[in-house]
């Protein structure tokens, strides 16, 4: 049995070192063949560097560099499609994923009826109260409008077997959000529930705006919810134009006043323009999501690796 452990990673100089010694402790004592598979997304700091020379001091750690950043989810991608082991893992190197649960995890899987261990947070300790809010909002609302179940807490930590792993390298969408495509593909998955830690280093390269359009490309990469609320916007909105016509022709005939009412008649009109505008931003996000999907651009370049046989671009 061998394992692979992906970690995606962003100006992470301060952390690395303490992971790969946290990590390779735990692995080093689980008896089996493993792979540190760190993926550099682009890093402007000393990331690089250091993964070199731990790839010469340890063969076990294998890495990827790209020619730029093309972000987490292309990292992790990447990772998919260059990891060789039966069981497969994504970890941060910030060490807010524990590596001392990867033996309970492989437990878990070897006991055969699980394909899948994905881990969730019990609490939001040291998370800010609104973005903890807005984070519990997201997940009911994914899980209410779209076909990927994704539990509140979750985390992209998680092991596989090899089955999973390769239909996830089989969904080759550009526009990609993990969290919804491991629902998606299906398999039986234990959720491990353990509690929230703080990073060990470093700065997180998340902000509210960024966790809020992360938000907005799940929900549309995986519901078109938003699309039928658009329609179904423009239906409600014709019934009332249709009956304000009504209204406004039988008040005309009976009253003969066509000058008063003309400032609800500005409000009605502001009122709709602001909804087909906001219709229209909908379809434009589907239809920009489209647009990137159709040039059929690689999800990554790899400009450095040791691996013998990588895939560069996919």
């Amino acid at each position: 049995m061998k394992i692979s452990i992906i970690v995606p990673c962003f100006n992470e100089e301060e952390a690395l070192p303490l992971f790969y010694d946290e990590a390779t402790k735990v692995l080093s004592k689980m008896k089996c063949e493993y792979e540190l598979l760190f993926v550099n997304d682009g890093s402007k700091d000393r990331t690089l560097k250091l993964l070199r020379v731990l790839s010469k001091k340890d063969t076990h750690v294998q890495y990827l560099s790209f020619s730029r950043n093309f972000g987490k989810e292309a990292a992790m991608y990447a990772g998919f499609c260059n990891a060789s082991g039966d069981y497969v893992a994504v970890m941060d190197c910030d060490l807010q994923d524990p590596p001392a649960l990867l033996p309970e995890m492989v437990k878990i899987l070897r006991e055969g009826k699980y394909d899948s261990v994905a881990t969730r947070r019990e609490n939001r300790d040291g998370e800010p109260p609104i973005r903890s809010w807005f984070a519990r909002r997201f997940y009911a609302i994914i899980n209410r409008i779209s076909d990927a179940e994704i539990k509140d807490g979750a985390r992209d930590f998680r092991m596989m077997k090899r089955p999973m792993v390769d239909a996830i390298i089989e969904m080759t969408e550009y526009n990609r959000f993990s969290k919804g495509i491991f629902g998606w593909v299906g398999f039986e998955t234990y959720w491990l529930p353990y509690k929230n830690t703080e990073r060990v280093a470093g700065k997180t390269k998340w902000n509210f705006w960024g966790l809020f359009k992360y938000a907005i490309d799940g929900v549309i990469n995986f519901s078109q919810s938003p699309l039928n609320i658009a329609s179904w916007f423009g239906v409600l909105m014709t019934f009332f134009a249709f009956c304000a016509l009504i209204f406004i022709v039988v008040r005309y005939l009976i009253a003969g006043d066509a000058v008063a009412g003309w400032a609800s008649t500005v409000c009605i009109i502001v009122f709709i323009g602001g909804l087909i505008l906001f219709c229209l931003g909908i379809i434009g996000q589907y239809v920009a999501k489209i647009y990137l999907e159709v040039k059929n651009r690689p999800h990554y370049i790899v400009s450095e690796t040791n691996l013998r046989k990588p895939k560069l671009m996919k």
